[in-house]
């Protein structure tokens, strides 16, 4: 078997420790060794870069596109959407990261494509759909009665508006039978649906708690696109794993989430993607942009409290939501509003969000035994600065992809 040798760079390798000169050698997929002075059939030479772990995005939505304009997307045919998906697919790719948690839209023959080779693309753990109340954040019924909706239901995505406990277990029995690897919830309202606020939680507790068994007992945790307060602490007293967005924190709920080890996915992007296409000329609700505005700077607080709290953050953007492609960005926004350092950021891409999806036993690290997903960078990892634009090369399972 042919031994791949990076040679001459800087490695980091995931878990919060400088980064040092080293080679790393890779066969049959997997990290053999790290070091200095090692040797392989094929060498790459790393001069003046940074080989990392191949990123994660814990918070991603292949089948939208960053438009959100509503009235356009109802004239699109439906299918037209999973094209799109192999673009930002390989968008994402380029920019290092080769592992996601997909938080509503693609299915399992999107997945399927990507383990089969027919598209390229990051792996994946799908959540197929998201589940909401009705009036909730995903109930896209507009005033004139009319649904503009994210999630049509169709063979093997079913829908995700759910009401009752006994409703919720059904619905996650179904979505585990379709391939769901995680569940997703939403615990209170967001800033994109027409008809729910992000301040006001949704469903009570015995639902959630039915919600969270099922999934157990399935192996599947479960994923809270949670805003308001309520919704967050209704949450992480359930059992659920990660706080997606986790909008407004209050002390409470950093305690709640410290307790129950509870982690964070911010999203920083997502409302300024919501404001930046808004600028750009976007036909958007007021109410969307209004609230877009209102959640910005208590958004940024909250991650700011929960960082210098200790609660544990992983990275992810939301992208869909805004441009795929751009979703380092997440990084440098993660260090600006807190106290994280930049290695910190890195950390939170990598090893700890390998962590929060349960694969760091195989991933997230740069160490003999694990899979060679691995990414390289130009320049300084201190430099959060157009990191996109520095991705020299993507590998997934010692394959040069990008």
């Amino acid at each position: 078997m042919t031994r791949i040798l990076f040679h001459g760079g800087h490695v980091f390798d995931g878990t919060g420790s400088p980064p040092e000169r080293a080679d790393v050698v890779v066969e049959d997929g997997h990290i053999l060794d790290i070091g200095i002075g090692l040797d392989g059939d094929e060498s790459i030479e790393l001069e003046g870069r940074t080989v990392l772990p191949g990123l994660f995005d814990c918070h991603v939505h292949f089948l939208y596109s960053g438009d959100l304009d509503t009235l356009r997307g109802a004239m699109r045919p439906f299918s037209l959407r999973y094209f799109e998906a192999i673009a930002n697919m390989a968008a994402t790719l380029r920019t290092g990261i080769t592992s996601v948690r997909e938080a509503s839209g693609s299915d399992l023959g999107v997945k399927t494509a990507v383990e089969r080779g027919l598209v390229a693309g990051p792996r994946m753990q799908i959540s197929i759909a998201m589940l909401s109340q009705t009036g909730g954040h995903g109930d896209q019924t507009v005033p004139s009665g009319a649904c503009f909706t994210w999630q049509h239901a169709y063979p093997g995505h079913p829908t995700g508006i759910v009401d009752g406990p006994e409703e919720m277990r059904r619905r996650v029995r179904e979505l585990i039978r379709e391939g769901a690897d995680v569940i997703k919830v939403a615990t209170s309202g967001g800033v994109l649906s027409p008809r729910d606020d992000p301040r006001h939680g949704h469903f009570r507790d015995d639902e959630l708690a039915v919600l969270v068994a099922e999934a157990e007992a399935a192996g599947r945790a479960v994923m809270a696109h949670a805003q308001a307060t309520d919704g967050i602490k209704a949450a992480v007293r359930n059992g659920i794993r990660s706080i997606e967005h986790g909008i407004f924190l209050d002390d409470e709920a950093i305690s709640m989430m410290l307790d129950r080890g509870t982690w964070l996915v911010p999203t920083l992007c997502a409302p300024r993607a919501v404001i930046a296409g808004a600028e750009a000329g976007m036909q958007l609700d007021a109410a969307v942009i209004r609230k877009a505005h209102e959640v910005l700077e208590i958004h940024s607080e909250s991650f700011r409290r929960a960082v210098d709290g200790g609660v544990k953050v992983a990275m992810g953007t939301d992208s869909g939501v805004g441009p795929h492609g751009r979703n380092l960005e997440e990084l440098g926004l993660m260090v600006e509003h807190s106290s994280m350092s930049p290695l910190d950021a890195w950390v939170a891409t990598t090893s700890s969000a390998a962590r929060l999806c349960g694969v760091d036993s195989r991933l997230g690290t740069v160490e003999p035994g694990k899979i060679a997903d691995l990414t390289v960078l130009e320049g300084d990892l201190s430099d959060l600065n157009k990191l996109a634009e520095r991705i020299w090369g993507v590998w997934k399972e010692g394959v040069r992809v990008v």
